[in-house]
């Protein structure tokens, strides 16, 4: 056999041991690595500057809170104190106000088509307020055992209940149209508080953390998430004690869409911040 017939006949047994797989080539690895699903995302840190203080009543247990038209509004918590109030930014001072009945526990608060929504803790029952009056005009139902923080995105009120789940519902109809499950590296993200809707992105409140989550509205992936706990020792408000009265957790996100502008408070916490989020 002739040496350029032995060279082809070895080219043509690698050519068939190649097509059974028999070979080791990087492609392999390559192949594997496209076939992974579900990618992990790992959220972003979002860094943060406060721009502004202002007085805030530290007897409001905020629960939820709203910019509009150089007011800020906010739903107030607790059994025989809970109530809706028009405050002015500049001083902390309550314009205008409503009690709710001894046996509602105020929750989150949005605006929508001028009309104030708000959630109950446990009652199962929202109510709905005129935006120039406060006065309470009709009520709605939801289905969930307990009502936390709420947002709008111009079509659906969007709500959570205090476990991972963001619920989307038609303020005409009072129906749930979709359920959202927010996560993070780590899975499903419990206690999700205060909403408020920023550039198409729902940033939320996380209950006895003092974090700001940036959520996809699609997908309930947490893209983001601002670390705030130092605020307190940079505004010199302490740690919650436990005791009533007292300076508790973080909850209460505001945004002024007209000058681009972020405000945060907390339950009974005697300031209001605005803030910048980098991200």
């Amino acid at each position: 056999m002739t040496l350029l017939k032995k060279l082809n006949k070895l080219a043509i047994l690698l050519t068939i041991l190649a097509a059974a797989g028999c070979n080791d080539a990087p492609v392999a690895e390559s192949t594997k690595a496209t076939e992974t699903p579900n990618d992990v995302l790992v959220p972003s840190v979002i860094s943060y500057n406060i721009v502004n203080q202002y007085p805030h009543d530290p007897a409001a247990f905020t629960e939820g809170l709203e910019y509009k038209d150089g007011f800020l509004y906010e739903g107030t918590g607790q059994y025989g104190v809970s109530e809706i109030r028009k405050v002015e930014l500049a001083t902390g001072k309550v314009v205008l106000s409503n009690k709710m009945d001894k046996r509602f526990f105020g929750e989150g608060i949005t605006i929508l088509n001028d009309k104030i929504y708000q959630l109950t803790y446990r009652e199962g029952k929202g109510f709905i307020y005129n935006l120039a009056t406060l006065k309470q005009e009709s009520g709605f139902p939801f289905h969930t055992q307990e009502g936390w923080g709420m947002t709008n995105n111009g079509t659906h009120l969007i709500f959570c209940d205090g476990g991972s789940s963001l619920y989307f519902k038609d303020p005409a109809t009072a129906t749930i149209v979709k359920q959202l499950s927010v996560t993070d590296e780590r899975g499903p993200v419990m206690q999700i508080n205060e909403l408020e809707m920023i550039k198409g992105y729902i940033y939320a409140n996380q209950w006895q953390a003092d974090v700001i989550l940036k959520i996809d509205t699609t997908t309930g992936k947490v893209v983001a998430r601002a670390d705030l706990s130092s605020i307190r020792q940079q505004a010199g408000i302490p740690q919650s004690s436990g005791r009533d009265g007292a300076p508790e957790v973080l909850n209460g996100i505001a945004y002024d869409a007209a000058q681009n502008r972020i405000f945060i408070t907390g339950k009974n916490w005697p300031k209001l911040f605005e803030i910048t989020l980098d991200n």
